[in-house]
């Protein structure tokens, strides 16, 4: 890249692939437009909402993602997060760290895990049905949008027969201009006030501010958050103040595993779009 920019003249009709690594470098008409040889640009994760898919299209240009790379560290860390918020990991850990015991013992109600239901907001992607066999382990109930044998989940038909039965509602879909919001103000007061909104799909999928609202009124018990919009929060930001929420910062596919096979599988689809062949994960603008 650095060899690119001081001769990009020169260079640009060299360049027949980008890697994409936490949405660098951005990709847009200027750029597109001087890699007249660009055949491919293969993301770092699932997530394709940082790109304009008709845009890289219109140039001719194939897009890949990782899917296979990412699902099991990105389902560990939507169960680590469901299990730290039921079971209060954060509070006991400040407390302990404040040898507050005598408040300790007082530390309001923990949550069981087992028998209680989870949710897959849309469909069941290689990430939600990874979350499904860890959930099961846990002997908890598993409901979502379609039948699932496999990991023995209860098809529901609407979502709101999800979200009011729900005691904890994953969000795992990606982001598009269809799920933009798509929890907000009027499904959260569909949700249990006992129940836990966990996000480990993209900030902007949850309506920020009215998630404030509900945690700070009781509409839901709790929040746990891998994602937020924007990422980082303001230091100053309502959610960094509540008790009820957790936030940590896109742990999401940030393993030593995960980024070596996130490269890996980045270079497989480089490699079959250089070479004429299907591309293992090709990404189709919608």
């Amino acid at each position: 890249e650095l060899e690119f920019l001081e001769d990009r003249k020169r260079m640009s009709k060299k360049v027949q692939a980008i890697y994409l690594w936490w949405h660098k470098p951005v990709i847009d008409q200027e750029l597109l437009q001087s890699l007249p040889n660009l055949k491919v640009i293969a993301n770092s994760g699932v997530g394709m909402d940082h790109l304009d898919l008709k845009l890289v299209a219109s140039f001719g240009v194939k897009m890949a993602n990782a899917p296979r790379a990412v699902s099991s560290s990105t389902a560990d860390t939507g169960m680590a997060l469901l299990l730290a918020s039921a079971r209060r990991l954060v509070e006991g850990n400040i407390l302990i760290l404040l040898w507050l015991l005598k408040i300790i013992q007082d530390l309001p109600t923990i949550i069981n895990l087992t028998f209680s239901t989870v949710i897959w907001i849309i469909g069941m992607g290689s990430i939600g049905y990874k979350i499904a066999l860890r959930a099961k382990a846990f002997e908890m109930n598993i409901l979502k949008e379609q039948e699932e044998q496999a990991v023995g989940t209860t098809y529901c038909e609407k979502i709101d027969g999800l979200l009011q039965r729900a005691d904890f509602v994953m969000v795992v879909v990606s982001l598009t201009p269809q799920t933009h919001k798509l929890i907000g103000k009027r499904e959260m007061e569909l949700m249990k006030p006992t129940a836990t909104l966990i996000n480990i799909s993209r900030g902007a999928v949850v309506d920020q501010e009215a998630l404030v609202t509900a945690l700070q009124t009781g509409v839901i018990r709790a929040a746990a958050l891998d994602v937020t919009h924007p990422e980082p929060l303001p230091r100053d930001h309502t959610l960094l103040k509540l008790k009820n929420v957790i936030i940590t910062p896109h742990l999401g596919i940030k393993t030593d595993k995960a980024t070596y096979m996130i490269t890996e599988e980045a270079v497989e689809n480089i490699l079959a779009a250089l070479n004429g062949l299907p591309i293992p994960s090709e990404v189709l603008p919608s």
